[in-house]
């Protein structure tokens, strides 16, 4: 398999992640996505009150903090019918939205601006030039020559000292590299600038949830974030105006430099819009429910396939049957006995590593501890691409509000950008985010949005109790005999959805389907790529030895295998014993 670039692991993601492509003529020809970690979470929860399922199911990840604990208690509320006081809600989106915000601002900047900015080229950079061209597409409030010479100031005691800290490991002087050291310089300034926003949006999160990562205010029914005006113990008005603060500045930082950071970079890489597109079929649930039953939601969802906007089709309410009914995960390249396609409910997760003899790849086998979800269209079963992309397409193809006009808003300014830096503009419309820097700006679109609609769950609940509604819990009540529930949550990397069967008050069986098993999938029965593996499909790859390219296109879409794993030996001895609760 000497035709074979490995790269493994890929880094600055979650998780242990293997991408193998086969290189042709200087673009890549075939890829192998290939997830190394083993969750088993599924199996821990067996037997378990459903009550206690959240606790369990938030340690699948310790990036992804607050999401499995949503999905897991939707889950257990879906099979009992239990509809959530509003204040719960409530707090529950400004969890949600925080924590995308959170997410999304580390990703660019901490995850993946790495693969596009050249971090050394920084140094020779004129901080007067870089602040001009700054000005030009953005209105920060933190930008500033000023700002930008001391940024290389410090950057340059890095490189003299020989310790680069964060910058040490990167492909700085990559041919593929093509910023203007002034640009170069901007990203590097804001890359510092983000970590003190992230960490605003993290505090927020906080306040609410008890602690962070891993929130402990949920509860089946409810949260258990007590609400008293008039009590410094409980969650008054001081702390949510503090909440609001937060808010705001995080807000302030997401569209003022953030977005036009990933619209600006994005521009100087235009000929990138052709590369990364792969899966086309788009799948979104609806998120931040504004009632009880979980009826009406201020994010959308729904599906689209072969990239036509014109098939949006919508998935309206927790428990739509077009959602529960068409979920289905193949196991033909998946670690796990047997060699099935069923539903989630229906499945069994019985782990059986087999290795990748020859240290590569077999496409005939088994290669990946991930399963191959698929979605039911007509009478087959397809791939789906999931994340910030597929909801910002199924919300512009709806006529939703604020992605419609941040979208406008979004390509008018890529228009801008290019126009100015000498491109055409020619071809650059909703259809060019199908695309690796496509799946950047429609993250970017989606925090802005989220930035205002945390604002709008913020008003809303201080609204609610300021007429003396105080209510955050509607206890369940598990009855005798078997029900089941589906739990979905659209999460920082996609479409989450957590699948419970309850028997007699206790756990039965477990699924959690999570983006990264969607969109890193191997291929199934049928021998469909998932996203991951189509998107490397035609692009670039100038240097085998040093494959930048991969990794641009791998970190669009912000992979997460997870941290709570079991570990695995392969002649099947114990490792280690953990006893929980």
């Amino acid at each position: 398999m000497a035709n074979r670039v490995v790269v493994d692991p890929i880094t600055r993601i979650e998780g242990h992640l293997r991408i193998e492509v086969v290189p042709e003529n200087g673009y890549i020809k075939d890829a192998y996505s290939s997830s190394q970690m083993w969750r088993g979470i599924e199996v821990i929860l067996q037997g378990r009150d459903p009550d206690d399922a959240w606790m369990f199911a938030q340690r699948i990840c310790g990036v992804c903090t607050t999401v499995h604990a949503i999905a897991s208690v939707r889950s257990v509320e879906n099979a009992l019918n239990l509809e959530v006081p509003y204040n719960a809600q409530m707090v529950r989106n400004i969890i949600i939205a925080a924590h995308a915000l959170h997410d999304h601002i580390v990703h660019f900047y901490h995850l993946s601006a790495l693969d596009w900015v050249d971090v050394v080229s920084a140094l020779k950079a004129d901080p007067h030039k870089a602040a001009k061209i700054a000005e030009s597409y953005q209105n920060w409030r933190l930008n500033g020559a000023s700002v930008f010479k001391a940024v290389q100031d410090k950057l340059k005691k890095f490189v003299d000292s020989g310790q680069l800290g964060p910058f040490a490991n990167g492909y700085w002087g990559h041919p593929a590299m093509k910023l203007p050291p002034e640009v170069n310089l901007i990203a590097v300034t804001h890359y510092l600038q983000a970590l003190d926003f992230q960490r605003k949006a993290d505090q927020a999160i906080a306040i609410l949830g008890g602690k962070n990562p891993h929130i402990q205010n949920l509860a089946v029914g409810g949260v258990s974030t007590a609400i008293n005006p008039n009590n410094e113990a409980t969650l008054n008005m001081e702390r949510l105006y503090y909440i609001k603060q937060l808010l705001e500045e995080v807000r302030d930082f997401v569209h003022n430099c953030y977005l036009p950071d990933v619209i600006a970079i994005s521009a100087f890489y235009k000929e990138w819009l052709q590369y990364g597109r792969g899966v086309d079929n788009y799948l979104a649930v609806p998120d931040l429910p504004q009632d009880p039953k979980g009826e009406t939601f201020d994010m959308p969802g729904g599906t689209i396939f072969g990239g036509d906007l014109s098939t949006v089709k919508p998935i309206k309410r927790f428990g739509d049957e077009y959602f529960v009914k068409n979920v289905v995960e193949n196991i033909t390249h998946a670690w796990y006995k047997g060699d099935w396609t069923r539903h989630p409910w229906d499945e069994e997760t019985v782990p059986d590593y087999t290795g990748m003899p020859g240290g590569y790849v077999d496409p005939n086998g088994k290669y990946s501890w991930t399963k191959a979800p698929r979605f039911r269209k007509g009478d087959t079963y397809v791939p789906m691409q999931v994340g910030p992309l597929a909801q910002v397409l199924v919300g512009y193809a709806q006529g939703h509000k604020l992605i419609k006009k941040y979208t406008d808003d979004a390509l008018d300014l890529l228009r801008t950008v290019l126009t100015t830096i000498g491109e055409s503009a020619d071809g650059v419309d909703i259809n060019a985010l199908q695309s690796t820097p496509g799946r950047h700006i429609a993250r970017a679109i989606r925090a802005k949005v989220l930035s205002d609609l945390a604002l709008k769950q913020w008003e809303q609940l201080v609204d609610n109790i300021g007429r003396g509604d105080l209510e955050i819990y509607n206890p369940p009540s598990y009855p005798k005999g078997e029900i089941k529930g589906c739990g979905f949550h659209e999460a920082p990397r996609g479409t989450l959805s957590h699948w419970t069967v309850i028997e007699n008050g206790k756990i039965k069986n477990y699924q959690a389907v999570v983006p990264s098993t969607w969109n890193s999938s191997p291929r199934d029965d049928k021998g469909q790529r998932g996203p991951y593996e189509a998107s490397l499909i035609g692009n670039p790859l100038a240097i085998p030895e040093k494959p930048l390219e991969v990794l641009r296109t791998v970190h669009s879409f912000d992979p997460c295998i997870a941290c709570a794993v079991h570990m695995v030996d392969p002649e099947g001895n114990e490792i280690t014993t953990v006893k929980v609760l």
